[in-house]
């Protein structure tokens, strides 16, 4: 849980700093920070894929998991959820709160660096994927409590929830996963970390969330390895 409560800690001191600083902030400051990140998200990704004890495991879990989430349509139904929460809260009650709260609990639990952050911290106790997530997740709390109020602070609650939730659900899985299936699910996570850096320095669209299942499929494919050849 060390990587939700730093991530819950960046989102209210960016909501705070947002709310008293309002526009002040250049966006060619934003702009450098956002690309030093990326940077470094491409350097993570990297680290987390080299971990591999076979990388052919890594290919066809990615190729396969990307398959199946292009098939389920993954992406597309993550941004069909997200504008549709977002439409039906908007709508009601305070309209600016709400605006503000569910455009800013989206973008900061909705995602696949979100899914393999939790995942990460609740199988090994790494929590550094999340740390980067958390200052992402600053910036871009400062950003829109600046433009969009205070509603930006309840999505604390919603990152701790959420997040916390899965991170928790991961632990769980610890004695179902043998360490060898951990390593390739944890380098498959690394490929999709690439894409999502990529994305963050726009020099690529990638459909990250369509690799989900590879999470899923690499564990798969070393449970058949290891019953075949023990």
């Amino acid at each position: 849980m060390t990587g939700t409560l730093i991530n819950a800690a960046s989102v209210l001191a960016g909501s705070a700093v947002g709310l008293a600083a309002g526009h002040r902030l250049p966006e060619r400051l934003r702009e450098t920070v956002m690309k030093g990140i990326g940077l470094m998200t491409l350097v993570i990704g990297a680290q987390m894929a080299l971990r591999t004890g076979n990388v052919l495991i890594v290919l066809g879990s990615v190729l396969v998991g990307g398959v199946l989430g292009a098939s389920l349509r993954l992406h597309d139904g993550l941004d069909a959820m997200g504008s549709a929460l977002q439409r039906r809260f908007a709508s009601a009650g305070d309209g600016r709160f709400s605006e503000a709260f569910v455009t800013s609990s989206l973008v900061f639990c909705v995602g696949p660096m979100t899914v393999m952050g939790a995942i990460q911290d609740g199988l090994t106790g790494d929590y550094h994927l999340l740390a980067v997530k958390s200052t992402l997740d600053g910036f871009a709390s400062l950003a829109f409590a600046a433009s969009l109020g205070p509603g930006v602070v309840a999505s604390t609650g919603t990152v701790l929830a959420f997040q916390g939730a899965l991170t928790l659900f991961a632990s769980q899985l610890q004695d179902a996963l043998t360490s060898r299936m951990i390593q390739e699910m944890t380098s498959a996570g690394g490929v999709l970390i690439l894409g999502i850096g990529f994305n963050l320095l726009r020099l690529d669209r990638i459909r990250v969330a369509d690799f989900l299942p590879a999470l899923a499929v690499a564990p798969g494919i070393v449970a058949v390895i290891e019953r075949i050849r023990p």
